[in-house]
């Protein structure tokens, strides 16, 4: 199916660029997605984060590089794209716990790593809930933090964000604000091409607040899924709408924010509802 073609477009992409920049960008637009649904489509396909991908992708050919040339270690760091000795010795070291010094003597053990590839394979059988929406803008008044471009570095600060927040007093003087559909906590990433990519914990309101940022999200149709469970259960459902649910759906991601929205308090026993954009999937025969 064309979907999974364009994902293994990206990874041919990936393949003939290791020594060169990667442009994250570029493969949002070969999968006809933005790149943060990019990363995301992949870390949950994949089980690793782009970054970790194209770190152990390089990390391979450098090993190779040091056994089969005369090459200065530094010649082949500057090669992948590492300017640094120090970095380039801790990603080497990172994939095959051992320093590029050590590759040359007889014996050592090394990781290969080959390139990914995907397809389509049958399984589950669990059927899941969802329905079709399409919504106006509405505002949301909240917290938020900015996002890095690479998703690896954003996993430990969200859930930091949600800790302190409940902690300070945040998410109930929130709860208190929440007058307008969709009724519930909010967490929103928005992360579009245009702007600073941000993550917001916040509710849909008409009320304002001076110590509270104010964020219009977009008119967008949506896929919304209902869950239960603990929190780690969002994550579980995130991973089963991407890999069961869109490749068969007849849909693919739009430009409009991911959006976890929250209904009930109780973090190991929550009522959730996941909302990703989606718009009709688009005819093979115009993709670039």
């Amino acid at each position: 199916m064309e979907w999974i073609e364009r994902l293994n477009k990206a990874m041919t992409y990936i393949e003939e660029h290791l020594d060169q920049e990667i442009d994250y960008e570029r493969l949002g637009k070969i999968a006809c997605c933005s790149q943060y649904h990019f990363q995301r489509m992949f870390t949950y396909m994949a089980g690793m984060t782009l970054s970790e991908y194209i770190r152990r992708r390089k990390m391979s050919l450098a090993a190779v590089d040091l056994q089969s040339s005369d090459a200065k270690i530094i010649e082949i760091a500057l090669k992948y794209g590492y300017n640094s000795p120090t970095a380039f010795n801790r990603a080497f070291q990172g994939v095959h716990k051992l320093p590029p010094s050590a590759v040359r003597n007889q014996g050592v053990s090394l990781k290969s790593f080959p390139p990914l590839s995907f397809k389509v394979i049958i399984q589950g059988g669990e059927e899941m809930d969802y329905r079709i929406e399409t919504k106006d803008a509405f505002r949301i008044v909240g917290i938020s933090l900015p996002l890095e471009q690479d998703l690896e570095k954003n996993f430990a600060v969200v859930p930091q964000m949600w800790a302190k927040a409940a902690g300070d007093g945040t998410i109930e003087k929130l709860a208190g604000m929440m007058d307008q559909q969709p009724m519930g906590l909010l967490g929103v990433s928005a992360c579009n091409e245009t702007e600073q990519w941000r993550y917001f914990i916040a509710v849909s309101t008409t009320k304002t607040q001076d110590t509270f940022e104010e964020y219009m999200v977009p008119a967008a149709t949506w896929a919304i899924f209902p869950g239960e469970g603990t929190n780690q259960s969002v994550q579980e459902l995130e991973q089963r709408i991407i890999m069961e649910w869109l490749p068969t759906s007849g849909y693919e991601y739009a430009n409009a924010p991911d959006i976890e929205v929250y209904l009930n308090p109780d973090p190991q026993n929550a009522k959730y509802e996941v909302w990703i954009p989606v718009c009709k999937k688009q005819d093979p025969s115009k993709d670039a």
